[in-house]
């Protein structure tokens, strides 16, 4: 797993950058992210991906304990699809 101060750690080498600068950097674009999807905008990064938000309606479910039949309330997601470059370079 990388964690966002790894993250921030390699950027902060690669650029010359303080470890605090580019954890504020890396903290900013996934704030961005977040607040497209809360307004309900895709955000296209070229030759990575897409985060978009979709809606997912309410549904039936069960309650594994008891069995009993539940509902379970409609709610928005957000989805990640990722662009050519990205599946090339896993499966290349």
């Amino acid at each position: 797993m990388t964690t966002t101060n790894e993250i921030a750690d390699k950027i902060a080498s690669e650029h010359n950058l303080t470890k605090a600068q580019a954890k504020t950097i890396v903290e900013s674009v996934f704030s961005q992210i977040v607040e497209a999807a809360k307004a309900g905008a895709e955000t296209s990064i070229p030759s990575f991906g897409k985060f978009k938000v979709k809606d997912t309606p309410e549904r039936e479910g069960r309650n594994p304990a008891t069995g009993a039949t539940i509902k379970i309330a409609a709610a928005k997601k957000l989805a990640f699809m990722p662009g050519k470059a990205l599946k090339d370079a896993l499966n290349g």
